[in-house]
């Protein structure tokens, strides 16, 4: 099983032998790569979409891991209950839809979270720092003509006071990706054009590149 560079950066984050629940996992290449690699123990694969919930029933049924990996229907984490998994992965959906996602389940601050959020991952950042989560990793992925965030966290109650800077760049360590930042400046420099101060960011940005 051969993942991309996105979702390949995504599962290397997962903890070794958890129950993983793959939150919108879509054809469920990530819970296979990771059993089939003896990282995981159990994984449920959930998807709101019966389409893409087929497909990935087809493929845990082709590589023969039915004992090990439960497809189930379900809207974000709402079908999951706080003992099934150990280490919760959202990737592919938007910044918003992750932040909604996480704030609507009552047990993410006990789980490890790998999160890759599409667009908007300041948005992610943000919720995660609000709500007394920590950043272990945060990782710029070139995969293809695009570039994406992957981070995980995990909750210590402790909830400093972050500024806008905090959010577009939180706990990015590896800024040789100029192409990526080249972009986040001019997103950055457009949004500020319709009133927002993001001379803070923008001026950290420009001393790092």
């Amino acid at each position: 099983m051969k993942l991309s560079k996105r979702l390949k950066a995504a599962a290397d984050l997962v903890n070794k032998d958890c129950r993983l629940a793959d939150i919108g996992c879509d054809h469920g290449y990530v819970p296979v790569y990771l059993v089939k690699d003896n990282r995981i123990s159990h994984a449920l694969a959930c998807d709101i979409n019966i389409g893409p919930l087929s497909s990935c029933r087809r493929l845990v049924e082709q590589e023969g891991l039915s004992d090990f990996i439960e497809c189930r229907l379900s809207d974000g984490l709402q079908n999951v209950t706080a003992d099934e998994a150990d280490d919760i992965l959202i990737a592919g959906m938007g910044g918003e839809l992750i932040a909604d996602i996480l704030s609507k389940c009552d047990f993410v601050k006990n789980k490890h979270l790998v999160l890759n959020p599409m667009t908007h991952p300041e948005i992610t950042r943000k919720w995660l720092y609000d709500n007394g989560f920590d950043l272990n990793n945060d990782l710029i992925v070139a995969d293809g003509a695009h570039h994406y965030i992957v981070l995980d966290a995990v909750y210590t109650g402790v909830k400093n006071e972050h500024s806008t800077e905090d959010y577009y760049l939180g706990s990015i360590k590896d800024f040789s990706d100029k192409e990526y930042f080249y972009h986040l400046l001019n997103y950055l420099e457009n949004k500020s054009k319709g009133g927002g101060d993001y001379s803070q960011v923008i001026s950290a940005i420009e001393k790092k590149l």
